[in-house]
């Protein structure tokens, strides 16, 4: 079975399993005003791909700030 991450979180939580917040963002305003709605100091943007090497491949980039995670999340 293949599915993405967030789709594993909502599993996951439907059985009282606990899971690192997140939102699903489909464009670099969604993902900053998510980085903003969450209120992190840092977050992680994650391309969501089937991919067992999705962060030694660059989907996966830390970020500390809102302009860092419009420029990442506009990348992939």
């Amino acid at each position: 079975m293949d599915i993405h991450e967030y789709q594993a979180k909502d599993i996951l939580k439907r059985y009282k399993i606990k899971v690192s917040t997140g939102k699903l963002a489909y464009s670099p305003d969604q993902a900053a005003a998510c980085y903003q709605e969450i209120g992190t100091a840092h977050c992680a943007v994650k391309a969501q791909i089937h991919s067992g090497a999705r962060g030694k491949a660059g989907g996966i980039k830390i970020c500390s700030s809102e302009e860092e995670v419009r420029k990442f999340a506009n990348q992939i």
